[in-house]
């Protein structure tokens, strides 16, 4: 049975589509190497070859510039990978928040609240960062979240829980040894058990922090640690043994976060399940009223 179109964003990072930033970094690389390995030509041949290596480097300059243009275009147009190749919106799967299972995840506004928001997010994602707290540049929308809290999470009437979907800490040429999306996600978890009322104190400044994604600066456990060691009520030190301890744990809490997603259609960041809506993108306030309304509608009319 299909459900209604999914509402995507002109702001998402969809799985398989890396980042306009990690993108130019490898062009950039591909460049150096490249021109490197024309300095080593020169140096090993004849005078006589000279013409053949400046083809060689004109070729691979051309090649460079392709992809850091591919890295401009289509990173920064961030089309949802549901949109087809005619620009029509597929058809996703029926979603309905009650079959959602957010047991254990983080979570803020009243526990027994009548209508809840399921948001999957990836600390290394910008446009996350644009849906939680703006600030992002070339993202020109205002954060969502904050009118959401003041006008449904502080009134009682919605519950927004923070569900993982760490994917933008693994691409081409990444240190296998430091994931950054999987590492936030790891203190994310413990934050939550050690200090719940200090999570989304925790969690904005995580996202305020944000730099560069890509597993390059700020992301890794050490730049978190010392965030943490800034944050009133936190202990860095219990926290960065609470993950050594429960690792295992969290890692699967995290990986079933992910593959609940994605067995309703999220195929990337922020996606969110509201009522039997399904949004896509740091899409604007507005969409997420109109969504939150009709949950509330329907909470109050289901007996």
């Amino acid at each position: 049975m299909k459900g209604p179109a999914v509402k995507p964003g002109p702001y998402f990072y969809a799985v398989g589509r890396y980042s306009p930033r990690i993108v130019f970094k490898l062009g950039r690389v591909y460049l150096m190497r490249s021109y490197l390995a024309y300095l080593f030509c020169m140096d090993t041949h004849s005078s006589n070859d000279q013409h053949g290596g400046d083809r060689y480097l004109s070729v691979a300059v051309v090649l460079g510039a392709l992809i850091i243009g591919a890295a401009l275009y289509f990173g920064h147009s961030a089309t949802p990978a549901t949109t087809g190749t005619t620009g029509q919106q597929t058809a996703q799967p029926a979603v309905n928040i009650k079959d959602i299972k957010t047991a254990g995840d983080p979570y803020i506004g009243n526990a027994n609240a009548p209508v809840t928001v399921a948001f999957w997010s990836d600390y290394q994602c910008p446009f996350c960062k644009a849906f939680e707290v703006g600030g992002v540049q070339g993202i020109n929308i205002a954060p969502a979240l904050p009118e959401i809290i003041k006008n449904y999470v502080d009134t009682g009437k919605v519950k927004v829980v923070f569900m993982d979907f760490p994917f933008l800490g693994v691409f081409p040429g990444s240190n296998p040894a430091r994931d950054d999306s999987t590492t936030g996600a790891l203190y994310g978890r413990a934050v939550w058990k050690l200090y719940p009322k200090q999570y989304f104190a925790w969690r904005t400044a995580m996202y305020k922090a944000q730099d560069a994604e890509g597993n390059q600066g700020f992301g890794d456990a050490a730049s978190i640690d010392k965030l943490d060691a800034t944050i009133p009520g936190l202990d860095a030190q219990a926290i960065t043994a609470d993950i050594q301890a429960n690792k295992a744990t969290y890692l699967a809490a995290i990986a079933a976060d992910k593959t609940q997603g994605q067995q309703i259609g999220v195929n990337g960041t922020p996606s969110f399940v509201v009522g039997t809506d399904f949004i896509q993108g740091a899409v604007s306030y507005a969409t997420f009223q109109s969504a939150i309304d009709t949950a509330l509608s329907n909470a109050t009319t289901t007996p």
